[in-house]
């Protein structure tokens, strides 16, 4: 393999990692200042329970998140330098904020409500969980407006052969960035909305003590994430229409429509050898029109194919990379315009597949549950602690797609942009050997394999523990005032 190959394996096998903890984490903040604030307007020992148990296991991951996220700037720098020095002066700003005042604000007030517990009063203390939680939002929002930015370059001049901005708030306003961000919340709280479901129905299933904290997280849970499908459905529309205006080959890849069409017709799934262009020996069971109206609102809009959009790139973008050594193996050789079709062809149908599937469990995990009924099957808490990885598996095959879908460019160009703003992903690495580069892959593949390893042993410790792990039991002789004196 060459440093190409490489560098784009290490930064997908960590990208994709790190993504891991951060959905969690950006929904199970909002949830359980959420719980908190039940708490201090109806002081029901349930709801602290619930903030206590579920914020542990926040802290947890937003620790590893944070550990698992510093690697993925120092990447820019150690094994893509070209791409960084042609996006600096663009990045910077979005970055710079992401760091001096969301991550700031996050971790300060963070550090506050850990501490705050006994010292604070109840409601600065609250405020301390939303200061927190809302950071937590306002981080994302900044790091989903950087890659928009690879995604539809605005706000920018060329200038040396380098974009300069002209316009924060172009970069800010990026309709992907618009639709980008709420598509990325409402995967964050499917993501959160399983972990609660799934969890508490083991735990209810056990026959633990404190059934109300896990009822009541059942419930909270599984219509978060219903509505979070509902929003992942509407967001996910306007993307599509998105992509279909701004990136038409990530369209074409995504159907593996190799042949354009008047109406499209939506793939629902393939039988044969999608990786193919011209789609030969390939049968699709498929919606009529359905294409059409996902990328224009009409059903007779026509998609183009992937054979047919190659020359028109090539006739734009060039048909040969140039002749230089820096390229490697791909120095001279002809561009490939086309994105891995399997890739992003079944990635595409995974991420909604797995969302669908874990909207699904939670709505069945309600109705078992209701009325006070608790399943015994030994199924039931399989199916419960199974459906936890569905939304992770969703977001993570929906990023997988983003990205490779946009491939060969690392940069790719606005159709109404700036003429000479985009990046093919070949020019971007740095200037390295294999070796350096397979060394920092293996070695940080194995210090990710470590810290999972250290994630889900402290993980599986605490939800063992339940909220005897997190909160003291009730004591007969002391009046309620006094539990709750253990957190203030």
């Amino acid at each position: 393999m060459d440093v190409l190959d490489l560098a784009r394996w290490q930064f997908g096998i960590t990208t994709v990692y790190h993504f891991l903890m951060v959905p969690l984490t950006i929904g199970l903040s909002l949830l359980v200042a959420g719980m908190q604030t039940a708490w201090v307007r109806t002081g029901d020992r349930k709801y602290l329970a619930m903030t206590k148990f579920w914020g542990k296991l926040l802290l947890i991951n937003f620790a590893m998140g944070v550990v698992t996220g510093i690697v993925q700037e120092f990447q820019f720098g150690m094994a893509w330098s070209a791409y960084s020095r042609f996006v600096g002066d663009v990045f910077g700003a979005p970055l710079a904020m992401e760091g001096l005042v969301a991550f700031f604000v996050e971790s300060t007030f963070l550090g506050l409500w850990i501490f705050g517990w006994d010292r604070l009063p109840k409601r600065v203390h609250l405020a301390c969980a939303w200061a927190f939680s809302l950071a937590t939002i306002a981080s994302a929002y900044f790091i989903l407006a950087a890659n928009s930015w690879m995604q539809h370059p605005v706000g920018i001049v060329l200038e040396d052969g380098r974009p300069r901005l002209t316009s924060i708030w172009a970069v800010l306003t990026n309709n992907t960035t618009l639709a980008a961000f709420p598509h990325t919340i409402f995967g964050a709280f499917a993501v959160a909305a399983a972990f609660l479901v799934g969890i508490g129905a083991w735990h209810l299933w056990r026959r633990r003590a404190d059934e109300p904290v896990w009822r009541s997280s059942i419930k909270l849970g599984t219509w978060v994430g219903v509505v979070a499908f509902a929003g992942l459905s509407i967001t996910g529309d306007i993307q599509g229409k998105l992509m279909f205006e701004q990136q038409p080959m990530k369209m074409a890849a995504a159907e593996a429509l190799c042949h354009t069409e008047s109406p499209a017709s939506f793939s629902i799934f393939a039988v044969g050898d999608v990786s193919r262009p011209d789609c030969e020996n390939v049968k699709s069971i498929t919606v009529p029109a359905l294409l059409s109206f996902l990328a224009h609102n009409d059903f007779t809009t026509e998609v183009k194919g992937v054979e047919e959009l190659v020359p028109l790139y090539q006739e734009k973008y060039g048909t040969n990379y140039p002749v230089d050594e820096r390229l490697g193996e791909l120095s001279g050789k002809p561009i490939d315009y086309v994105p891995a079709l399997p890739v992003t062809y079944w990635g595409f149908r995974l991420m909604i597949g797995f969302g669908a599937i874990g909207a699904g469990v939670g709505l069945l995990v309600l109705w078992l549950t209701r009325g006070g009924r608790n399943p015994r099957g030994r199924w039931f808490p399989i199916l419960a602690l199974s459906s936890i990885a569905t939304p992770f598996l969703a977001n993570s095959f929906g990023w997988i797609f983003t990205e490779m879908g946009r491939q060969p460019f690392v940069v790719v160009p606005n159709p109404s942009g700036v003429d000479g703003v985009w990046m093919f992903t070949a020019r971007a690495v740095s200037n390295s050997t294999p070796g350096e580069v397979l060394t920092s892959l293996v070695a940080l593949t194995l210090v990710y394999g470590l810290l999972a390893v250290v994630e889900v042993f402290l993980l599986r410790r605490y939800i063992r523990a339940g909220v005897a792990g997190v909160l003291p039991p009730d004591k007969p002789d002391k009046p309620a005032d006094d539990v709750l004196s253990f957190a203030y």
